[in-house]
């Protein structure tokens, strides 16, 4: 029996302490602490993270520090972690043939109760905050994270994103601010966004489809009528119409003219990664079950999440493990305490040299 570290100390084992405790003094979070050190906090809320813990009592401890510990320091941190965790993915399959950066950028609102959280404002009677999140599709790592209060408009967040020339930025349509796209396209890089059905565009020419044996409808570049888009957008634009699997007719937007059709709409498609992601975060690191009610214990969990996530990514390329984050979370959670080695604890079991002949009795019964 192996008499090693436990998983959960193998796992913070990855951790670059060096850079925490850079984090930690930049934002004075051991200013006049005493007995429950800034690494203490992240230990109990990681710990409290990966074994679902979501009761006040189950971490009673770790709420002492909530109000003097300042989220910056585990955003510090979540924004070093991802340093390190994209040069792992950076040849990770996209599922398209396209060598190019791709992000899909999108929000979820996480509804709070207003009595209880009166600084996050949303509705007349209720609370929320937002989670914006810019994500790399290789490896599904988060770039960019910005939380704001529920009233704050997800497309006001697009002026803080730094742009990258030569990328590709997936959208939805609740996105479509033709000014902050043409900042996008001015920057050399490029959109795939749904359009609205009020969109008025203006077609200069139609490039030939295959209607026969692709979903497409047409591919056209034109430009804005309407006064205020073709102001906010003066350049020519793309529009690829192609029929999903419903038969609903789907209209994209884009500044590429050089991507087939059908890649256009099989780029937009992997958009929905960054929903698998949201939905991974509030249903597997316990984000939905806040650990305290001022703005520095939700933001602080949430980013204690997000750098928890983004640790399970590199153990998981680092150690080779071929499972999924969602599995390997899983495990982890049930096995913090176990002397295991982590590699060993993934590793599929063997078969013995009897299993193709189980397999046959269990056929013939």
């Amino acid at each position: 029996m192996h008499q090693g570290k436990l998983v959960f100390s193998q796992l913070m084992a990855h951790l670059p302490l060096s850079t925490f405790r850079r984090c930690v003094a930049a934002h004075r979070g051991e200013h006049k602490v005493k007995d429950f050190s800034c690494l203490d906090q992240f230990l109990a809320m990681a710990f409290a993270q990966l074994t679902w813990r979501e009761s006040l009592r189950d971490i009673e401890v770790n709420l002492r520090a909530q109000a003097t510990r300042p989220w910056q320091i585990y955003a510090d941190l979540a924004q070093h972690l991802i340093g390190i965790a994209r040069p792992l993915y950076a040849h990770e399959p996209l599922g398209i043939e396209l060598d190019a950066t791709v992000y899909a950028f999108d929000a979820t609102t996480i509804d709070l109760c207003l009595s209880v959280y009166p600084w996050a404002p949303f509705r007349s009677t209720k609370a929320a905050v937002k989670l914006l999140t810019l994500l790399d599709l290789r490896g599904a790592i988060p770039t960019f994270i910005h939380i704001t209060d529920g009233k704050t408009h997800e497309v006001n967040v697009l002026d803080d994103l730094l742009i990258e020339p030569g990328a590709f930025y997936l959208m939805d349509r609740g996105y479509l601010d033709f000014s902050r796209l043409f900042v996008i396209h001015e920057a050399q890089a490029f959109f795939v966004t749904r359009a609205k059905s009020n969109t008025k565009f203006k077609r200069r020419y139609s490039h030939p489809v295959d209607r026969a044996n692709t979903t497409v409808l047409c591919d056209q570049t034109g430009v804005l009528t309407v006064f205020y888009s073709s102001k906010d957008y003066p350049a020519t634009l793309r529009r690829v119409v192609v029929r999903d699997e419903a038969g609903k007719r789907v209209t994209f937007l884009t500044n590429n003219f050089s991507l087939g059709p059908e890649l256009i709409a099989a780029l937009y498609r992997q958009r929905w990664q960054v929903e698998l992601f949201f939905k991974w975060i509030k249903q597997h690191l316990r984000i939905k079950a806040f650990l305290g009610t001022s703005e520095n214990a939700v933001k602080t969990q949430i980013w204690i999440a997000v750098c928890t996530y983004v640790l399970i990514a590199i153990v998981k390329k680092r150690l080779h493990l071929p499972h999924s984050l969602y599995e390997i979370l899983q495990i982890l959670s049930l096995t913090m305490f176990e002397t295991t080695p982590i590699n060993q604890l993934l590793t599929p079991p063997t078969r013995d040299s009897d299993s193709d002949f189980e397999h046959q009795q269990l056929a013939l019964l």
